[in-house]
């Protein structure tokens, strides 16, 4: 299998591990019983870290389904290569440090990398157009 499908299934790994992560420190603040109810009452702001998890979430579930799409559509089309090994290298790797900078509240190097796991996306993008 080629090392863009397993990095593929690394991020779908981390986005799964982000989403039990957040649910995790919602429901350390929250309460079982607030996270096993239908959570319809207005609840309080998240505090610092549970607001900064759900935020990395959020910014990982935009930009996602492009990184999937691109992807499986590359690999569907025969155009797996340079560009969207070095891509998917790219967004993985950018994408796990980011959410601890991001949960740890670290300006700018985070934003750097958040640059650069986009400019993987744009890298796999362009290998699926490009070939």
């Amino acid at each position: 299998m080629a090392i863009e499908l397993y990095l593929l299934g690394a991020t779908l790994i981390l986005a799964l591990v982000q989403i039990l992560l957040t649910a995790h420190v919602r429901t350390r603040q929250y309460g079982i019983k607030w996270n096993a109810g239908a959570r319809d009452a207005k609840m309080p702001p998240l505090e610092t870290l549970p607001a900064r998890l759900q935020r990395a979430q959020e910014n990982l579930f935009e930009t996602l389904p492009l990184f999937v799409g691109a992807l499986l559509g590359a690999a569907y089309a025969g155009r797996l290569g340079l560009l969207t090994n070095l891509g998917a290298h790219l967004y993985f790797f950018g994408r796990l440090i980011y959410l601890p900078l991001y949960a740890a509240g670290i300006p700018y190097v985070r934003s750097l990398v958040w640059t650069v796991a986009t400019g993987g996306l744009v890298l796999v993008i362009a290998g699926l157009m490009l070939g």
